[in-house]
């Protein structure tokens, strides 16, 4: 037989060849820090320690924190005012009412100046005028003022009933209904002696010819019974 010879190993050592090793890596991670731990000296280890353990503790602190300002909704930092503590009237003086000659005015108009410091706008609406026998309503009914603004309105206040009236007090006011996207809120303003003497000029003027008249003298016959 021809050509038929020993069967000899690939890469054999003899051939001076090499073949590839598959599989092999390096030492693992954590074989190479306990390595590194062992060659540690223990005041080394003692402090490697405490330091992981406040990094821990940190992190048991400060992330919850961090997770729940990541899901909180946005909430304002200032809350909206109530409407009553935003609001302020200012009386600016009387606005008048022509009249019917020789007649007495039941009714007069009364000029104010209306701010809203802050906060979203302020829906108003006059609703009374201190007593009963009066009634108001602003021109127009109802008006919106928007923060930082003044808004100027006429109030018109007439008298419907004199028997219930003081012809002279202090301090009259006025009752107004507030609106926002807080709340609404019934509130009185107060005005001080301008507003008190142009108002009760008003109600003096309307309720002078109703004024009860004085009473009469006795009859005689009512005398002979007093006589008797």
């Amino acid at each position: 037989m021809t050509g038929i010879g020993p069967v000899e190993p690939v890469n054999s050592p003899e051939a001076g060849e090499n073949h590839d090793v598959i599989g092999a890596d390096e030492a693992r991670l954590t074989d190479r820090w306990a390595t590194r731990w062992k060659k540690l000296s223990p005041r080394a280890r003692r402090t490697a320690l405490g330091t992981a353990a406040l990094t821990l503790l940190a992190a048991g602190i400060l992330l919850p924190r961090v997770l729940a300002d990541e899901h909180r909704t946005d909430v304002p930092d200032t809350p909206v005012p109530w409407p009553a503590n935003v609001t302020a009237w200012r009386y600016l003086g009387p606005a008048g009412l022509p009249e019917t000659v020789g007649a007495h005015p039941t009714s007069g108009r009364f000029r104010f100046a209306v701010d809203i410091r802050s906060g979203p706008p302020v829906t108003l609406q006059v609703t009374g005028a201190a007593f009963t026998g009066l009634t108001a309503h602003a021109l127009p009914e109802a008006f919106t003022v928007h923060a930082g603004t003044t808004r100027r309105v006429t109030v018109e206040i007439s008298v419907s009933d004199c028997s219930g009236l003081p012809l002279n007090a202090d301090l009259p006011f006025l009752d107004v209904t507030l609106r926002n996207t807080r709340a609404i809120q019934h509130h009185s303003f107060i005005f001080g002696r301008a507003y008190s003497h142009d108002l009760f000029e008003l109600l003096r003027g309307a309720c002078a010819t109703k004024t009860a008249s004085p009473a009469g003298r006795p009859s005689g016959s009512a005398g002979s019974q007093n006589a008797d």
